[in-house]
C-alpha cells in the first residue's frame, strides 16, 4: 500500500467518468487564512455549514477550581454545572463540501489539518473504505480551552489516499453509503441509507 501523491489524486478526480472528489479544486486556495484543495500528497475538505465548538469541559473545571478554592467539592461542581449549559457543545458532527466516490482498489483516511490541530481542534481519524460513495460526515472535537467558530466553506480537515495492493473484493456497501450532505447534531441519528464509514 502506498499513498498517492498530487498527481495520482489529480487523475482520479479529473481523468474518469466517477471523479473521487466532487467538486474537485486541482490548485491549493486560501480561505479565511487557510487553504483547501489539492496538496503533494493529500487534498484538503471545507466545511459545508456554520459550525461552534464550545471549550473542552475540563478547562471550565479546572477554572473554577482555581477560583473556589476554599469551597466544598460539591458547591464547585454545582457551579460547574451551571455553567456547562452556557457553553456548546466541545463536540459534533460535520458535513463537507465535497462528495466522494473510492475506487476498489484506493482507501481514504481523514488527518487533521495543522491549523486547527494548533488550537487543539481534532477530526477523528477514520477510514473511508474502498467503494464509498457519498458525502463524509467528520467527527470534530474541541480539546482546547477556547470557543471556536468555524465558518461554511472554511478548510476544516485533509484526506490522504492510499492505493491497495489490488483492488478489493468486498467494496464498501454498509450503511453510510450514498450519505447526503446535511447538518448533523453530535447525537443525531440519521437515516441509515444517508450514513457514512
Amino acid at each position: 500500500m502506498s499513498q498517492l501523491c498530487a498527481q495520482s489524486i489529480l487523475a482520479l478526480c479529473t481523468n474518469t467518468l466517477h471523479p473521487m472528489i466532487t467538486p474537485f479544486v486541482k490548485d491549493k486556495c486560501v480561505v479565511n487564512g487557510k487553504s483547501y484543495g489539492l496538496s503533494a500528497a493529500s487534498y484538503d475538505v471545507r466545511i459545508a455549514h456554520d459550525l461552534t465548538l464550545g471549550p473542552n469541559p475540563v478547562y471550565l473545571l479546572s477554572d473554577l477550581l482555581r477560583a473556589n478554592r476554599n469551597y466544598h467539592v460539591q458547591t464547585v461542581m454545582d457551579l460547574w454545572k451551571t455553567k456547562l449549559p452556557n457553553f456548546p457543545s466541545p463536540h459534533a458532527l460535520a458535513h463537507t463540501v465535497e462528495d466522494f466516490n473510492i475506487p476498489p482498489d484506493v482507501v481514504g483516511y481523514v488527518c487533521d489539518k495543522s491549523t486547527y490541530a494548533r488550537v487543539f481542534v481534532s477530526a477523528f481519524n477514520t477510514l473511508f473504505d474502498p467503494g464509498f460513495k457519498g458525502n463524509a460526515t467528520l467527527e470534530l472535537v474541541n480539546l482546547g480551552s477556547d470557543i471556536i467558530h468555524i465558518k461554511a466553506g472554511d478548510p476544516i480537515c485533509q484526506f490522504t489516499f492510499h492505493w491497495l495492493d489490488e483492488a478489493t473484493d468486498r467494496p464498501y456497501a454498509g450503511k453510510y453509503q450514498h450519505q447526503t450532505k446535511a447538518a448533523h447534531g453530535p447525537r443525531d441519528e440519521m437515516p441509515s441509507q444517508h450514513k457514512n464509514t
